[in-house]
Parts: C-alpha cells; structure tokens; sequence
C-alpha cells in the first residue's frame, strides 16, 4: 500500500475543490436563486475592446503578426520591491580610555538598513482603466510595485487583492484608454493549436514566443518544478501546457491564441535548471479571470468546493496492490471518490466513497484537472449535476456546493473570519471530559491560503483562549475574530493544544 499512499499524497486534493473558483456580483445578494449549470460569466466585469484578428494569412498560413502587434502593447513589465524592516544591531565602539585604564569599551546600538529585494516579472492589462492581472509570486510581499509600459511609460501600482492558491493577483494603474488583450476561451483551445507567450524573461521586454498547445488540463506534474521566474513551484493545478518558450521573467505575462484573445497567465515551467526546458505552463483564463473578478469585487476568491477527496482512477488502478472493488471498474477514466472533508455537499447529495466521477453538468472528465477545472466555474450555492459511477452503474447527484467551512456565504477581505480562513466546532461534554479540560473550541478545518494556515495552525487544534478570553463554543470563537477584525490591531493571541498534548501559543494577524 505504500506506493498507493505515495500516489495519493501526489495527486490527491483534499477536501477539495480549493481552485473552485466563483465569481462576483452574485445575485444571492438580492435573494434570487440560481439552478443547474449557472455561473458568473466573469468577461463583462472588465472595460475591454471586442478584438478578434485574422488567424490566417491570404495563403491559409497561420497569421502571428497582428496578435502579437496587439499584445506586446498590452504586456508589461513590473518591478516589484521588497523591503525588510530594519535591524537593531550592537556595534562595538573603540574607546582608547580601555586601552589604557581598563574602563571597557562602550556597546551602543543603531539602525541597520538592510537592502531591498528587487524581483522582475510580467502583466497583462485587461482593461481600459488600468487592471493588470499577474503571478502572485511576482509581487509577493512587495511593498513598492512598479509597471512599466511597451511605451516605456511607468506607473506606481496599486495591489487589488492576491489568491496564492491559483498564484493569481490583482494590480491596478490609475489612467484611461489602456490598450489590453481582451479574454479569450480556453475551454475552446485544441491540443495542436497555436499559442503565442508574450512577456520579459531575463528583463528583455516585449518578447514574443511562438508554440503549440501540448496538452490541457495538466496536473499531478511530478519533478522538478519552477516558476516562470526561476523560484520552487509547489502547487500544479490544471494547466495549459505549452511548448512555447517561457523563461525567467514571463511569470504573469500572456498566452494569446492567434486571434489576439487571451487564453491563459503564464505561470511555470518543467525545468532542472530554472529555465526554459522544453514546457510551460498556464493558468487558464477561464480560472484566472475568475479570480481577478472576485478579487476586483470583494477583494477575496468565492471557493465552491465538493468536499471530497480524489485521485485519478487510472492511478487506483495502476497499483498492483488496488483492491478487487476498484479493479472491477470497467472504465480508465475518471475521478475516484478516496474520502469526504466535514459538512460534505458530495456526501449529503448521496455519493460515497468509491464513486467515480465522469462528468459535471454532462461535461465529460477524465482526470482530476478536469473535475478542477470545471467546478472552478461555479460558487457556493450554486447545484452541479455530478454524473458518477457506481459498481459499474451510471448514476447522478445534484450537489449543492459549499464552502470549505460547510456554508454558502459570500466571503469578503474585510470579514475577519475570511481572513482567518478557519471553520470552528464546539467540543461536546463527553469531548471536554476526554482531553480533560473546562472549555474550548475545536478548529475544524482551515483553507490552504488563510491566515491560520500560514501561522502553522492545523485541524484538530484545541483553542482555550483567544485574546485571554476563555472560549466554549464555536461562536464564541467566531465573534472574537470578527471584533478583532473591525478593530485598530488586527491581530488574535491564541493559546491551546494539541490532542497529542503539545501547547502551542500563535499570533495571528488578521491585517494585510
């Protein structure tokens, strides 16, 4: 079994789907409903020019001049600055008096400045008034962001908002008529068909790139993998694959098709060496539009997630040591049903562990990139058709999705709990007895870009007190954060344990 737990950790995303992304001006604000298959069409939430170019020479060649003419106008170069806080350091000041009588030398402190960190990367403008979409390793804790134009023009941006799960951000430029590349659909892109990557790399800007789609809906990519800046990548979602040459500095930079449209954020490479090496790899735009609406809206991503956990079925049923239920599946392809998170809105719509999921709103899936990618479209409290099988046999679920935290809320930045990222569970009498204390709460579970998991903060953490405050019910829990979040500091002090018995102390603030 060990080499199936080995596949699983690879491929297998938990509690899943963290890239269901949905998206902005969501009419559950005014009480409307919404049915099967609806989803936020993110397109019109950006101010762009309906641009559509010739494919084709008068020959019946393939055209790259007028998509590229149009795009290196619209691809910027950005520069971003991270600075450190500055030190206090002890400096050992000589004093002749020691020499002589023996008085000691005098220790004073001062001020030490350390360097910035400067980092270079790519952008697209998306619309008329001044949106960049980009990598959210280009700008990662960068205090100043500069843009500079293909006109060499330069402007101070603004950061709207970041998601590192799908590694997307949000820039803004203050001015009018930008030019921009319009979106594309990169649900309609075939393997075969030509791409062009347009950015910086190595700081040579306006670089245009020309290649083939390589495959889509790429995962489960094992290796070494990189950023298309050089840094260590550790998360594959479900790419465009692309054997146009992307190096150091187009991160955050465009894949066009020929028609000018914008089919994808270049993101990473395949690489032992950090640069280009034959592949890379984009967001896709229909994933990263999404994001950038949201972000543009409320400033945080709108998850819908299933709750389950899942591998490919092929990778089930490659392992000689599979057992007999999943060797008798007659199907390859597919999404196999490992396991449920809390509050599943798979498992309360009647699936169960075993199924195997081969479309979504009879949009057909073979892998868990495709799955990824087709619940990236709606948000919480939208119903998806799952069709899945079942001892061979084909059935359905109308799943409701949710959020990671079993709910169908609407999430904004400025929610202290959404910035914490964490779902609580008051403990029961028989609970409290068992781990021998008074009061506290349980975390539940905690999404992959909140504060509580960037502090180290895991499930099954017992909180006792937040802010010295004893707690005893998840409520309790929850009114803290959100006071704390409305207030000056922002920030929780929080004491507790572990079931193992190890205390921990953490400070989590709930600021930028």
């Amino acid at each position: 079994m060990k080499r199936v737990w080995k596949k699983i950790s690879t491929y297998a995303f938990v509690a899943l789907f963290s890239v269901g992304v949905t998206f902005a001006t969501y009419s559950i604000l005014s009480g409307s409903s919404y049915g099967i298959a609806d989803y936020y069409d993110y397109k019109g939430d950006f101010e762009q020019d309906n641009v559509h170019l010739a494919a084709l020479t008068a020959e019946g060649y393939p055209d790259f001049t007028k998509a590229a003419e149009n795009a290196v106008h619209a691809v910027v170069h950005i520069k971003s600055v991270v600075k450190s806080a500055p030190s206090s350091r002890q400096q050992r000041m000589v004093d002749p008096f020691e020499y002589f009588f023996g008085f000691g030398g005098r220790g004073d402190r001062y001020q030490y400045e350390p360097q910035p960190s400067v980092g270079f990367g790519s952008g697209v403008i998306i619309s008329k008034d001044g949106y960049i979409i980009t990598n959210n390793h280009v700008i990662d804790k960068a205090n100043d962001i500069e843009v500079t134009l293909n006109d060499n023009s330069k402007y101070t941006a603004k950061l709207i908002g970041t998601d590192p799960t799908t590694d997307i951000a949000l820039l803004k430029i203050e001015g009018n008529d930008f030019p921009t590349i319009p979106f594309g659909d990169s649900d309609k892109l075939k393997i075969g068909e030509w791409v062009l990557a347009v950015g910086n790399p190595f700081n040579l800007t306006s670089t245009v790139t020309a290649g083939i789609v390589s495959a889509k809906s790429r995962g489960g990519i094992t290796g070494n993998r990189r950023n298309a800046d050089g840094t260590a990548q550790n998360s594959i979602q479900s790419y465009i694959q692309t054997d146009a040459a992307i190096n150091r500095g187009n991160s955050g930079g465009a894949l066009v098709n020929t028609a000018g449209q914008l089919v994808g954020i270049n993101t990473a490479i395949y690489s032992q060496t950090g640069d280009f090496a034959g592949y890379g790899f984009a967001v896709p735009i229909s994933i990263a539009g999404k994001v950038v609406a949201d972000l543009k809206e409320y400033g945080a991503v709108q998850r819908a997630v299933l709750g389950i956990t899942i591998i490919d079925l092929s990778v089930m049923k490659s392992d000689e040591k599979a057992n007999d239920d999943v060797k008798k599946i007659k199907t390859n392809e597919g999404v196999y049903v490992n396991d449920f998170a809390d509050r599943s809105p798979a498992r309360e719509a009647g699936m169960d562990k075993g199924d195997v999921i081969i479309a979504v709103n009879d949009v057909k899936v073979r892998n868990t990139g495709e799955l990824q990618e087709q619940i990236s479209r709606f948000r919480p409290g939208n119903k998806v058709k799952i069709t899945y099988l079942r001892n061979n046999a084909e059935k359905t679920a109308n799943v409701t999705l949710k959020t990671s935290s079993g709910d169908t809320k609407i999430i904004k930045k400025t929610d202290g709990l959404a910035i914490a990222g964490a779902a609580f569970k008051t403990l029961s009498g028989e609970k409290l007895k068992e781990l021998g204390i008074r009061n506290g709460v349980e975390v539940a579970g905690v999404d992959s870009d909140g504060k509580f998991k960037a502090k180290g903060i895991s499930k099954g953490f017992i909180i006792q007190k937040i802010n010295n405050q004893s707690v005893s019910t998840a409520e309790d829990v929850e009114n803290i954060i959100e006071s704390v979040g409305r207030s000056e500091d922002k920030v929780l002090f929080i004491s507790g344990f572990y079931p193992s018995g190890a205390r921990r102390y953490y400070a989590v603030e709930l600021g930028e």
